[in-house]
């Protein structure tokens, strides 16, 4: 190995540049959102379940006032057979 050669490899190292591309011109491009009919109707039934109340007042105002007044009954065999039909329709 000759001494000279090892004084031009640091010149080897400094004479590799990385090129780099440039740009040519002004490239203008938009993001674009496309949502499907069926994501549509999902967000209008999400917009229409959250503007319903949580509550049916119209439902539970009377038997809120029977309850209160103490006439609410409930029929033992009717809440049974409910109850049996609910369990078997799980299974």
């Amino acid at each position: 190995m000759r001494i000279e050669s090892l004084s031009q490899i640091p010149k080897l190292y400094q004479t590799q540049a990385i090129s780099r591309p440039q740009k040519t011109g002004s490239v203008k491009a938009a993001d674009m959102v496309q949502i499907s009919s069926i994501g549509k109707d999902f967000q209008t039934a999400k917009a229409a379940v959250a503007a319903s109340p949580d509550i049916r007042t119209d439902v539970t105002a009377p038997i809120k006032a029977k309850l209160e007044s103490g006439s609410y009954q409930v029929d033992a065999e009717s809440f049974a057979e409910k109850l049996m039909q609910k369990y078997s329709e799980m299974r």
